[in-house]
């Protein structure tokens, strides 16, 4: 992971040259920005940062569409069997790119073939955060519970597939403990949930959970990423905590339906990219532990069959099921 983000980011220096176009007149209509999720999470939030500074850059609206449901495939269809024509993406992730292909391993659609990258948008570690009432105050205590009670412990999840589901099934197999998975469809209502009381923990991107860490209402046990965050450097790594080389880093990007013209998707690319360094939208990534990471179409479609190939590996050993 480490070598392909460093990869990405080094892409990330150099804007693609936008080629004369044959579709002289792209874009000329509004733009539908997909998000696979209920507003609230991660990938609606990054969305709706982008989204303004697209529609800046491309003379027209650039109007987001939540269309949650079954982990993102629901969404992702939408993409899929939309017109070649550059005016339907998507803000995909870890989930509907990387696992849903093996967890959805009978959909109705092609999830890799059916899209074109166009680029990486940020990178984002999970925080670990369990409500204040589950007595662990770090990992190990958080695994010694789940060993004194197991299947008890409760992680919710934007659904099936999701970055949350992923990261927390990955944890409890790395630490031989068993958890019980709650999907929501969506962040935004599996948070409220979780503020209740009503699950024991999550494990996902902190643009959704860490303004909840800081005012008191859930606790930062980890994070996933390989260091500790700039934004906290007072959260512990899991890695640290006892499961060396632990990493489960969430990623976020742009594509569009297979068959759009090169100077289309060339096009967009380099909208994304100068959105993504906007020193406005860095520093607020930066605040929740996020990292703008754009990089090119030819470089996000390699790294998406790689994570296709690692997931479909953990699902294998996990037996993770879409349930």
């Amino acid at each position: 992971m480490q070598t392909t983000r460093r990869s990405l980011l080094a892409g990330s220096t150099t804007l693609l040259a936008a080629p004369a176009f044959a579709q002289a007149n792209w874009p000329d209509k509004p733009i539908r920005f997909i998000v696979p999720f209920a507003p609230g999470g991660t990938t609606d939030i990054l969305a709706r940062v982008l989204a303004p500074r697209l529609t800046q850059g491309l003379g027209v609206s650039v109007v987001v569409e939540n269309r949650g449901g079954a982990g993102g495939t629901v969404g992702h269809e939408v993409v899929v069997r939309s017109p070649p024509d550059g005016y339907t993406i998507m803000l995909g992730h870890i989930g509907t790119l990387g696992v849903n292909p093996s967890l959805y391993p009978r959909l109705s659609f092609d999830p890799i073939g059916g899209v074109a990258p166009v680029s990486m948008v940020a990178l984002v570690p999970n925080i670990l955060a369990v409500h204040p009432s589950v007595p662990a105050r770090n990992l190990q205590e958080l695994i010694a519970l789940a060993r004194r009670r197991p299947g008890e412990l409760t992680y919710g999840s934007a659904g099936n597939g999701s970055a949350a589901h992923i990261a927390a099934a990955a944890l409890g197999h790395a630490a031989g403990v068993e958890f019980t998975h709650v999907p929501y469809r969506g962040s935004g209502p599996m948070a409220n949930d979780l503020i209740a009381g009503q699950i024991s923990f999550t494990m996902t991107g902190g643009t959704v959970v860490m303004p909840l860490v800081r005012d008191g209402r859930l606790r930062a046990l980890g994070v996933s990423s390989r260091t500790r965050m700039q934004a906290d450097p007072s959260i512990p790594t899991i890695a640290e905590q006892g499961l060396p080389g632990f990493e489960t880093t969430q990623w976020y990007c742009v594509v569009t339906t297979a068959g759009v013209p090169a100077p289309v998707i060339a096009r967009l690319n380099a909208e994304v990219h100068k959105a993504m360094n906007d020193p406005e939208v860095r520093s607020r990534l930066a605040t929740e532990g996020a990292e703008s990471a754009p990089g090119t179409p030819e470089e996000l479609g390699s790294f998406m069959r790689a994570e296709v190939a690692r997931w479909a590996e953990v699902i294998r050993i996990t037996g993770m099921k879409a349930d």
